[in-house]
């Protein structure tokens, strides 16, 4: 198996009510850096890029108004709190981590242990319900 690092070809797109406060939030307890982000003239995020390691994210602000790729989103707080997908950040130190989203507020959902196939990690809700996984496993050392 190659250790070479690329770059992801699969990037993970999320939609906050409030994406100014969920960019400083995941930047503070996931560790993500901005790498770009756009403000629209009202204060919302037209879009943003947030980048953990080789790995990035991009986000937005849910419109004001509805969008024809909005159609057929919705956000967690509309369907009972679910998600159909979840990211998985790999981390080096899970433990600090849980501890800044324990302090940070998050909802600690699956609580932070050793998993039987490697590595340790747990999984959370943000500020707005999304559901996180963060642990050290890492498939591309596997």
């Amino acid at each position: 198996m190659s250790t070479a690092v690329a770059t992801p070809t699969v990037i993970p797109c999320l939609r906050y009510r409030n994406a100014p406060a969920a960019i400083d939030w995941l930047c503070k307890v996931f560790g993500f850096e901005r790498q770009a982000v756009y403000d629209n003239p009202d204060g919302t995020i037209a879009h943003a890029q947030l980048s953990l390691g080789n790995g990035m994210i991009m986000l937005g602000s849910v419109p004001a108004q509805e969008t024809e790729f909005g159609k057929f989103i919705k956000q967690p707080d509309e369907i009972g709190g679910f998600e159909t997908q979840s990211p998985y950040l790999i981390v080096a130190d899970a433990d600090a981590v849980h501890a800044r989203a324990r302090a940070a507020g998050a909802a600690i959902v699956i609580d932070i242990k050793d998993e039987s196939y490697g590595g340790r990690g747990f999984s959370c809700r943000d500020l707005e319900g999304r559901l996180w996984n963060i642990g050290t496993y890492d498939p591309w050392k596997q």
